[in-house]
């Protein structure tokens, strides 16, 4: 009579309480997440083995042979040689323009618009002690030089600077080539007469060919204005 007394006497505030302890744990226990069994995870890992030896597996037949891999390398590089080489065509002719001239590796003299220069029309237009800049060997600025005789001299002279390679202009006044870069100085044939500059100008042999254009030859004689054997040779 005690007991149920006492259970009799709880207050409703604990038996509500009492109530939401008893549901939260039901609900626990249906929310578990169940685990996965050992027999599941072995038969997965069966599967995926199984998946990989067939994606693995290429019947031999389905497999080219050497010779043939290399058949097909061979081809796919002569297809592309071929559109690349007309490609650098063009490039290789403009940094290594075609010589003109005999077959004495000479060149023939280009005027400022790009004419052969002939030495009879060159002559009626530059008078003696005339310097004047034409192409010249290997596409080098080169003086032609006309005589006090009003002929072409034998030789023309390369405008090249020997210091650091600026293009030296002809100064009439001064009867010299005066570097504007540095101050060298190079006088009437080219020689060089102050520094900085350590050599003279380089020479060129200026021919007249069958057709009375100028052509410029490689001077590999001694210089004539040092006695020395030529430096640019």
């Amino acid at each position: 009579m005690t007991s149920s007394m006492a259970s009799s006497s709880l207050s409703p505030a604990t038996q509500l309480g009492s109530s939401r302890s008893a549901m939260l744990a039901m609900s626990r226990v249906m929310f578990v997440k169940p685990t996965r069994t050992n027999h599941q995870m072995v038969r997965k890992e069966k599967i995926g083995l199984r998946i990989a030896c067939q994606a693995t597996s290429i019947p031999a037949e389905n497999v080219p042979d050497m010779e043939k891999r290399k058949t097909l390398n061979l081809l796919l590089v002569g297809a592309l040689s071929l559109p690349t080489g007309f490609m650098l065509v063009p490039y290789a002719t403009f940094f290594a323009p075609p010589g003109s001239g005999g077959g004495g590796g000479g060149t023939l003299a280009k005027d400022a618009l790009g004419n052969d220069v002939v030495a009879a029309e060159w002559l009626k237009t530059h008078g003696p002690g005339d310097r004047t800049l034409t192409q010249g060997l290997k596409g080098d600025p080169t003086y032609l030089v006309v005589e006090n005789d009003k002929t072409l001299a034998t030789y023309g002279i390369n405008a090249v600077c020997t210091h650091l390679g600026c293009v030296v202009p002809w100064n009439k006044a001064e009867n010299k080539f005066l570097c504007p870069c540095h101050g060298s100085q190079y006088n009437a044939q080219g020689r060089v007469v102050r520094g900085p500059a350590p050599l003279s100008l380089a020479l060129a042999h200026a021919d007249i060919d069958d057709g009375g254009k100028v052509l410029f030859v490689p001077w590999v004689e001694t210089d004539f204005r040092t006695g020395d054997a030529p430096w640019w040779s």
